[in-house]
């Protein structure tokens, strides 16, 4: 009987009381590792002591803080309108200015400290980490619009073709002209037009064309480029709402002016289920494609070079491998839900690198200017670049060569070689199709937008 009431009794009080000990037991070792450190610090350098701030510790601090706020401020939408991953690039800039203040001496806050674009941190989140976003990005542009994009590149070539040219050569006539009436040289002006474009291949050439006052083509690159991003931005937004657009309509009118392909992967080899296998693989092309270095001039290597880049490369290659759907028996699906969030994580880091360095180098450029005068100017000349390209390729595509409205915007992203703009494009009119004119545009405005800011520089 005793025996019987002995099992009938229940351990749950006991593992609590264990519970609690173990509790018991964590806090003091957490208290006991704080005391220990506080009283190590008092010894020595204070909380600076405590708390070991590498290099990559400020770097990922910082880029997953910029990520949070940054979609938190592109959450916000303002009657239909929003920043969306946008806003990942004006808080980059925000906190780049930031750690630009003088706070170094400060315990902790002094790791954060940049003194300019040569930090390890700021290097690291232009290069690498930009690089890779932008490599993720196209990648999943290349491949989401690869299956029908030369069937539909075949039936509008010279309607992308032209509406490329006529974007960036709106762009360039203001960039003349603002040559023309300001005493800033054309190298000045070559920047502004690389940043009121985003164009890095851009801004490169400029750089290289360029025999003095290089501080100045990077100044407006500097200045120009956040409104080339917000304000491409906010255009394929706020255009569809003043023109009251029937955003269902308009889908329509997409897809019934495109071929579409319907695929059967299961009887090709697949050796894992996301696709990351034909992903690599397109983009290694891509990289080698981007190297292949091509002289403009008679002087061969020693003048001004062309070459795609890491975008025009991979963007091309993965295009050709969504294209192809398949290599003998393997198959080169890339799954859908890979796809969008390679694209959606790939933009947020592109715009982060781009945007930290941007707060930093502008605080940097400015400071070297030594006047608000040129500041001005080229911020203003910058906007006008920026949305004056825009509108002359709408009203070319409208009412000339008599374009939907998505694929006015979707080639006018890539006319204005706007990665950021692409996003929020594909954001708004719910559907990836609009990627295939984006895709279709961007090579021939890649090339000119290298062509004219080099010839502005020698010509003028």
């Amino acid at each position: 009987m005793e025996d019987s009431n002995m099992k009938n009794v229940s351990p749950e009080p006991k593992k609590k009381s264990l519970k609690w000990l173990w509790i018991a037991v964590a806090i003091l070792v957490v208290v006991g590792i704080a005391v220990w450190c506080g009283i190590s610090a008092s010894n020595a350098n204070g909380a600076s002591s405590t708390f070991k701030f590498s290099s990559t510790f400020v770097m990922f601090a910082l880029a997953f803080l910029i990520l949070g706020l940054g979609y938190l401020l592109g959450g916000v939408n303002i009657k239909g309108v929003s920043l969306g991953t946008a806003g990942v690039f004006l808080v980059a800039i925000l906190l780049g200015w930031l750690c630009t203040l003088d706070f170094k001496d400060v315990p902790l806050l002094g790791a954060f400290h940049m003194e300019s674009t040569s930090a390890t941190v700021v290097k690291n989140l232009k290069g690498p980490v930009q690089n890779l976003g932008l490599i993720l990005f196209v990648g999943s542009v290349g491949f989401i619009a690869g299956p029908n994009f030369f069937k539909n590149l075949a039936k509008n070539f010279k309607t992308y073709i032209l509406l490329g040219a006529i974007i960036i050569l709106a762009g360039t006539l203001v960039a003349v002209l603002c040559t023309l009436l300001t005493d800033y040289g054309p190298e000045y002006w070559a920047g502004v037009l690389s940043g009121a474009l985003t164009s890095t291949p851009g801004f490169s050439a400029a750089q290289d064309a360029a025999t003095e006052n290089l501080a100045l083509i990077t100044l407006g690159h500097a200045i120009a480029y956040p409104f080339g991003v917000v304000g491409v931005v906010l255009f394929v937004q706020l255009l569809p709402k003043f023109l009251k657009a029937d955003m269902a309509k308009e889908r329509e009118l997409l897809r019934l002016g495109a071929q579409e392909e319907e695929r059967d992967y299961s009887k090709y080899f697949s050796c894992e289920d996301f696709g990351f296998l034909p992903f690599a693989l397109a983009v290694i092309a891509g990289l080698l494609l981007g190297s292949i270095n091509i002289p403009l001039t008679g002087a061969g290597y020693n003048g001004p070079c062309f070459s795609l880049g890491t975008t025009g490369g991979v963007l091309i290659m993965c295009l050709v491998f969504g294209h192809l759907g398949h290599i003998g028996k393997l198959s080169l699906e890339v799954k859908a839900s890979t796809l969008k969030v390679l694209r959606e994580f790939g933009l947020a880091l592109f715009l982060l690198g781009a945007g930290f360095e941007g707060g930093v180098a502008l605080v940097q450029e400015i400071a070297n200017a030594g006047g608000a005068a040129i500041v001005v100017w080229g911020f203003v000349g910058g906007a006008v670049m920026t949305v004056v390209p825009m509108l002359v390729g709408f009203v070319v595509g409208k009412y000339v060569l008599k374009l939907p409205l998505l694929n006015s915007l979707g080639s006018i992203t890539g006319g204005m070689t706007s990665t950021p703009a692409l996003g929020t494009l594909i954001a708004t009119a719910k559907t990836d199709d609009v990627a295939s004119a984006y895709a279709s545009t961007y090579p021939i405005a890649l090339i000119l937008i290298v062509l004219a800011s080099q010839l502005l520089i020698t010509l003028m």
